[in-house]
């Protein structure tokens, strides 16, 4: 007798044969695609009655930078995509490297559901990773002025520039970062008799 989890994964390596490594930890299926067969692979996921993946429910950006706390060689940034199949009730994690890290860029999956529009433009907007094809790929979290891109691992805490009201300019005005760096030194109570009255 084969488990749900198994009848899934035999109906992937069926429809997408060895273009794609699957695997199963923790009673999910992750599904690893190269980024010259993601949409090839996202369109099969959707299309194939055995798999019926007619729903993407996330899609996100991942800085792998300083995964195995440094010892990780391969490509910086993935796109990972989660998609569920309500016929068949069973879901499946789709993930895709981009090649190159100075330009992150995978294909766009808009054309395949159109749910994934804002999705992308939040990968965009946090890691800075590009959608080809994508109609509308503008930051959607951040302002238009803001430079760079916060869910990078390299990325200041802190950030780069500051926004604040200037009463003299009576304007918004931008400015670069004056935080300083200090300890917090955590209030330690002597107290013998604290919290038993």
């Amino acid at each position: 007798m084969t488990t749900k989890l198994e009848t899934l994964e035999l109906a992937l390596k069926n429809a997408l044969g060895e273009g794609a490594a699957i695997s199963a930890a923790l009673g999910e299926v992750t599904v690893v695609v190269k980024a010259t067969d993601y949409i090839k692979t996202m369109t099969t996921l959707r299309d194939d009655p055995q798999l019926a993946f007619e729903q993407m429910i996330d899609l996100c950006g991942v800085d792998y930078s300083t995964y195995g706390e440094g010892t990780y060689e391969g490509p910086r940034f993935a796109v990972v995509v989660h998609l569920l199949s309500l016929a068949k009730n069973w879901r499946v994690r789709v993930r895709v490297f981009c090649p190159d890290d100075d330009m992150p860029l995978v294909e766009s999956i808009t054309g395949i559901w159109r749910a994934a529009n804002w999705f992308e433009r939040e990968a965009f907007d946090m890691y800075g990773i590009l959608f080809d094809g994508h109609g509308d790929l503008r930051r959607i979290l951040t302002d238009y002025g803001f430079i760079g891109h916060p869910f990078r691992k390299d990325f200041p805490i802190s950030g780069y520039v500051e926004m604040r009201y200037d009463p003299e300019q009576k304007r918004v005005i931008y400015q670069p970062v004056t935080i300083e760096p200090r300890e917090n030194i955590p209030r330690v109570i002597r107290e013998e008799t604290y919290g038993t009255k």
